[in-house]
């Protein structure tokens, strides 16, 4: 499998029809905190970085911000249009981020980046916010990552074998990090001399799935999505059986989110 991220951040338009249902959505409370934070008052302009089909996007513009949301793929764009159109003050325009332009002298009260931030190129990324954020203004980004708590499900770490034999198994130095445990990038955004007063808060929650729920999730992830078509058979194949065999049939995933905050400085 490819890894390679300019090729990897361009499949998720393969999974534009099932996007935004399977995909979860963020926690009330991390909008609480980025909205406090970031001291965003109604009517403030917002830009997202690689909307999706927005999830993020909606949430923010019912809360009457106006929203510029820049997505790179076309059928994701068409989709997150659809999903805005009850809010007359949010857009979405379909373009690469990092040569994305805005009118000359437009800056933003906040820049954000919903499980789309470590897509963008590290060596330029925090350069590029920057210069779109207003003095003052803020910078935030998220994600939704597995996170596995004490009682969590066993699933994942039993389907594993099945991973490595189709030669998708887990890097030697990967972990299982329990909520709250997620890495985060602090120490990067202090480092880069463009931001101050750096927050860094932490999320989660858990979904339940039924099997066909779970499928339609792994086939928003890249790395499922560039699998071979006899790997994800193989797989899927297996997780079904296992989730079949018990009472419920279901499966429960625990999603964790780091949310970064930091004020550009002036």
């Amino acid at each position: 499998m490819t890894t390679d991220r300019p090729t990897l951040r361009s499949t998720f338009e393969l999974a534009a029809g099932k996007y935004h249902a399977a995909r979860p959505g963020y926690p009330s409370a991390l909008y609480d905190e980025l909205v406090l934070t970031s001291r965003l008052r109604l009517g403030d302009s917002l830009l997202e970085i690689g909307g999706g089909t927005g999830k993020a996007t909606v949430e923010l513009a019912r809360r009457g911000f106006t929203i510029t949301s820049v997505e790179l793929g076309h059928d994701l764009a068409a989709i997150a249009r659809e999903n805005v159109a009850p809010f007359p003050h949010a857009e979405v325009v379909c373009a690469d981020f990092e040569q994305w332009r805005p009118a000359p002298g437009v800056t933003y009260d906040l820049v954000f980046a919903a499980t789309s931030w470590h897509w963008i190129d590290p060596s330029t990324r925090y350069i590029k916010a920057a210069s779109l954020i207003r003095p003052e203004g803020h910078l935030a980004f998220w994600g939704a990552q597995h996170v596995f708590p004490e009682g969590g499900d066993p699933i994942f770490r039993d389907i594993q074998p099945v991973y490595e034999e189709i030669g998708e198994g887990l890097p030697d130095a990967a972990t299982w990090p329990r909520p709250g445990e997620l890495a985060d990038h602090r120490a990067e955004m202090w480092e880069c001399g463009l931001f101050d007063n750096v927050v860094v808060r932490h999320f989660d929650w858990e979904v339940s799935y039924d099997v066909d729920g779970y499928l339609d999730l792994l086939d928003t992830f890249s790395g499922h999505i560039a699998m071979a078509k006899w790997q994800r058979e193989r797989l899927y194949s297996e997780i079904r059986r296992r989730i079949a065999e018990r009472p419920d049939h279901r499966i429960r995933r625990h999603f964790g989110a780091v949310l970064h905050i930091a004020r550009r400085r002036s």
